[in-house]
Formats: C-alpha cells, structure tokens, sequence
C-alpha cells in the first residue's frame, strides 16, 4: 500500500485528489489543508508520494519542497507540484528546488494518473533497491559474523595447542582473556578494542609451541641458558601471527612478543620502557601474571588473592603499568567472577 500525502488549502482541490488518488489502486491517500501540520506529520512518517500546492497560507509550496527535503531521508521521495498555467516561473523553481514533476490546473485526470503511477514506480524501485541492500548488509553481517566465529575457535584451539604443551590450563586462557578486557574497559578503551583484546589475549604464549620439552616441561628452575631459550617464545609466536591479514591475528602478534616486557625497561624481547612497550601488551602482563600466581599447577600451589594483589600493586612501575593495575583492581567484582565461572580442573601436585 502507497502512501500519498496531499497538501492543498482549498477542500474541493482535496476532495478530487483524494478522488483520483484512490482511483490509482493500493494507495492511502493522507490529506492536510495546512502545509505546517503536514511538515509536523513528515517528521514521523515517510510518504510515497507528495503531491503539493503552490498557492498557501503561511508555507507556500516552495518552501514546503524546501523544508520536506531538508528532513532526514526524505530526498528521495517523489513530489509532485501543482500549479496554475501562467506560473512558468514558478514551475521552473520548484523543479530547480526538489520537485520531481509539475501539473498545471486544472488537473487533467488522464494526466495526473500517468505522472502520479510513473512516480510510484519510481518510489516502488527506491524501496526495492533499499531492501535488497539492506538485506545484502544483513547477509555481509551474517557471513562476517560466522567467519569471525570460525577465526575466535581456530585462534582459541592454536592457542590451547601451545597450553597441552605447559602445564597451563584452557581455563587460564579464558580467565586472564577476560581479566585483559576488564582491564581495557577501565581504560576506557571503546568497545572494539574490548572485544579485540578478549580475542587476541589467548594467543599471548602461543610461542611456547617452538620450545623444547626438557625446558618447556622441566619442574625446576631454568638454567641462564634454558631461560634464554623460553624467552623465544614471544618472538616465535610474533613470527607465528604477524604477516596474518586479520585483526584479530595481528593483535595476538603484538601480544605475544610484547607482554613479558616490564614498565622500567628489563623484561624481554626487546627491553621497552613505559609507554613505548604495545597497550595490549602492557593490560596482558597484568591479566597474564595475576592468573599465573593464583593458579595451581603442578610444580606450585596458587597464591592467596591479597597476595597477589600485594604483588601487583608492589610492581606499579616496575613490572606493570600503574594504570593497567589501576584498572585491574577497579574491576575487582568482575574479576572473581571470572575466576568462579572459569575453574580449572584438579591439577594433583607433584
């Protein structure tokens, strides 16, 4: 069903209008004698077709055509003036002016239903093509959404492929992920680079996939040169992700050869200081480290909470950005919610 509205001062010109609008078929004819109030109505409905009178009080026609196509997606909508004949003039502006066809008086019906059916044709198309791109968006979204989806999994199991060969956990991944994006949101970080870091934050010790057992897996402390060879990982797994073309990969690149930098300039692999060491890495080492120290493994008993809290705000400009920890603590509520919906299984102590 078309909506036509009509605007004409004059009741008799309403009436035969109405008459010939209704003649067209499927359309709803919607009449005002005053242009302001059918301005007012305008603002919250969209017409089909406008078919408007020169000649009225307080608005004229032109400057109803100018204040109808000023509202917000109304530029395309076909309008129709009508005109007495010696008013060339007139014609010429209001086309000029956001007009799509005039009709002099008085109104030829054979005339004005050709030009009324030809504008809303014209309408009919516009939608059709409205809708189709907004189904075509609709389907873009829906096949993004589903190879973002795809890309979370295959990012989440690379990332658990790397934790099977530590005596970490897929619950420590979930965790300090989402201890990152607590961190980020305290940061006031927009929403994006929220979920961009939820989903890069797994990948931060996807590195370790490149590291012998006999030190990846050894239950003691590292010799000087063991140490030396699992520090490679931040930049294996930097090499693993950096050439990817996804965001998401990319940021997981940043996070692993950036989070085991410290604040004062002696973490590794580069030995950055402040704020010259990546944002994602910089939230990571707190999320990261937290998530270590209050986690049982096999070759450690987790730490009390206010122990690592203790630890924390101890290494504000050392180890960690103050404002990271800042962050981290603010979200103190989230964060043991986190650590209650992801638990990690029995690890039996050796």
């Amino acid at each position: 069903m078309n909506t036509v509205l009509i605007i004409d001062d004059s009741d008799i010109n309403l009436t035969l209008l109405k008459a010939l609008v209704l003649k067209l078929g499927e359309c709803q004819p919607v009449l005002f004698e005053n242009p302001l109030q059918a301005l007012e109505w305008c603002r919250d409905h969209v017409p089909d077709l406008v078919i408007v009178d020169y000649m009225m009080p307080d608005m004229d026609g032109l400057r109803f055509i100018s204040a109808f196509r000023a509202l917000h997606g109304r530029n395309e909508i076909p309008l129709l003036m009508i005109t007495a004949n010696d008013q060339k003039d007139v014609r010429y502006e209001a086309l000029l002016g956001g007009a799509n066809d005039y009709l002099t008086k008085p109104i030829d019906r054979i005339e004005f239903s050709a030009r009324a059916r030809n504008m809303l044709s014209l309408r009919q198309g516009q939608k059709f093509l409205a809708d189709r791109a907004r189904h075509l968006a609709e389907l873009v979204e829906a096949r993004t959404s589903e190879i973002r989806d795809r890309e979370r999994e295959l990012i989440f199991r690379i990332s658990r492929a790397a934790e099977f060969r530590d005596p970490e956990t897929g619950a420590h991944i979930q965790r300090m992920a989402h201890y990152s994006q607590i961190i980020a949101r305290g940061l006031d970080l927009d929403a994006n680079r929220q979920k961009l870091i939820l989903e890069a934050a797994p990948m931060h010790d996807v590195g370790k996939i490149g590291i012998p057992d006999y030190i990846l897996l050894k239950p003691g402390k590292l010799t000087f040169e063991e140490f030396e060879v699992m520090k490679g990982h931040a930049r294996l797994g930097h090499e693993l992700l950096k050439d990817s073309h996804s965001e998401i990969m990319q940021a997981g690149a940043e996070v692993a050869i950036s989070h085991h930098e410290k604040y004062d300039g002696s973490g590794y692999p580069h030995g950055l200081k402040g704020q010259a060491i990546p944002l994602f890495g910089r939230i990571v080492a707190v999320a990261d480290v937290f998530d270590a120290l209050t986690s049982e493994r096999p070759y450690k008993k987790a730490w009390p909470l206010e122990d690592a809290v203790r630890f924390l705000e101890a290494g504000r400009g050392t180890h960690f950005d103050p404002l990271c920890v800042e962050a981290f603590l603010a979200g103190w509520n989230e964060v043991l919610d986190i650590r209650r919906r992801f638990q990690d299984e029995e690890v039996p102590m050796i």
